[in-house]
């Protein structure tokens, strides 16, 4: 997150310049930090995502969120902006505007370089804080692949799933996603993308496909 002021901002103030702004930004802890734009295919894959979820939603009873739903991070203190939400059952709002949830059920977020940390690792213990949260996703643009958190009674679980043809399994929330409808509409700059693989460079300078790796690289 890219630092904007130093002044301490309260919720409420920074929820009131929200609503004011033609901008989005996060906010923590009394500080609020300007989010980047998106590039044309994360926009394609959130939208994809969002409208396969939509379209298979549970008996009716979920609601799906794109990009522009505020969430509140209680436990935590957090107020973002993930890139997909849905929510089951009946949505819990921060006031009568209903611009921030409180309890999303599954949270998705697409990749990029200069967020994929802050994603899997500072984001990630922020979203574990709320009790409400059953399955995180993140979704790489450069290659088919996802990685799945799925909580558990005791822990959360971690899956990845490689290539066109994996299914993501949301029995929270009543349906899957498949990779190739994630990925309708997207042109991978390596055919070997589509399968999941990327190049590897050895300590040699000898360069090799690596087809499922065993954790996230990308």
């Amino acid at each position: 997150m890219q630092q904007q002021q130093r002044r301490y901002v309260t919720p409420q103030e920074y929820i009131e310049n929200e609503r004011r702004s033609e901008f989005r930004s996060e906010y923590l802890a009394g500080e609020i930090f300007a989010m980047s734009g998106a590039t044309r295919k994360h926009n394609v894959i959130a939208l994809n995502i969002a409208e396969k979820l939509r379209a298979h939603r549970k008996g009716g009873t979920c609601e799906v969120f794109a990009s522009d739903m505020r969430i509140e991070v209680n436990p935590t203190g957090l107020y973002t902006y993930p890139d997909v939400i849905m929510v089951c059952g009946q949505p819990q709002f921060k006031d009568a505007h209903e611009d921030t949830l409180l309890n999303p059920t599954l949270l998705i977020e697409v990749l990029s370089s200069s967020t994929a940390s802050y994603d899997r690792g500072e984001k990630f213990e922020h979203y574990g804080a709320l009790p409400s949260l059953t399955d995180y996703l993140l979704v790489s643009q450069d290659r088919a692949a996802i990685e799945q958190r799925v909580r558990t009674e005791h822990e959360w679980q971690l899956t990845f799933h490689y290539g066109l043809e994996a299914v993501v399994p949301l029995p929270a929330v009543g349906c899957e996603l498949r990779l190739a409808d994630v990925y309708e509409g997207i042109l991978f700059a390596d055919p070997k993308a589509a399968r999941g693989s990327f190049r590897v460079l050895r300590e040699t300078g000898e360069e090799y496909d690596v087809e499922h790796p065993g954790g996230p690289t990308y």
